[in-house]
């Protein structure tokens, strides 16, 4: 009897390594940790900003309202709680993506703009927090590609059979990706028309 009950537990042990419960557990705590990484660098760039922005505000000529959409932009970004369960709710993850879209437009425009500039160009402090924020942008982007393969291989996981019987019984949903925000617009090529003025 009890040979037959360290088979059973033998051979179900054997059928429950093929069902993917382990690789759920590891490719989700991956993915979480990805998603910690992606907020770290926007936490990072959110940091930067207060700097950048007192910085700017020593060009009194600066454009005012250039600066506020910056201000306005991170305040927004930086208040929505980024919580690890926040991957799990697409609607709030919609959100948050938007939020720190607009926030990356309003520091691309301060930049532009700030090339108008000489005092602010020939400034040392400005500059060193231009690189940073440049460096800062670049590390964003690695982190959420990192995120996106780690996401994409949970959804494989969670869609592919015979994992995809384990993700139903143990609610393993998909989880969402980072996606572009203006995707019809890139998608089409840009007009060139060398005979404007």
């Amino acid at each position: 009897m009890r040979l037959a009950g360290l088979a059973l537990a033998g051979a179900l042990s054997l059928n429950l390594g093929g069902c993917g419960y382990n690789d759920f557990q590891r490719l989700d705590e991956e993915s979480k940790a990805s998603w910690a990484e992606v907020l770290n660098q926007y936490q990072r760039r959110a940091d930067l900003i207060p700097n950048i922005v007192a910085t700017v505000k020593g060009e009194a000529a600066f454009e005012q309202d250039t600066l506020t959409k910056v201000v306005e932009a991170r305040a927004k970004a930086t208040g929505i709680q980024a919580t690890p369960e926040l991957v799990n709710n697409p609607e709030a993850f919609q959100k948050f993506q938007a939020a720190q879209g607009e926030l990356s437009g309003a520091l691309s425009r301060l930049l532009v703009v700030s090339e108008n500039y000489p005092n602010l160009k020939a400034n040392q402090g400005f500059q060193d927090l231009r690189v940073q924020l440049e460096g800062t942008e670049n590390r964003i982007t690695v982190a959420r590609n990192r995120y996106i393969k780690t996401v994409q291989d949970y959804n494989v996981l969670a869609r592919s059979f015979p994992s995809n019987l384990t993700a139903k019984v143990f609610s393993y949903a998909p989880k969402p990706s980072f996606t572009v925000q203006n995707e019809a617009q890139i998608s089409s090529p840009p007009a060139v028309d060398f005979n404007k003025k």
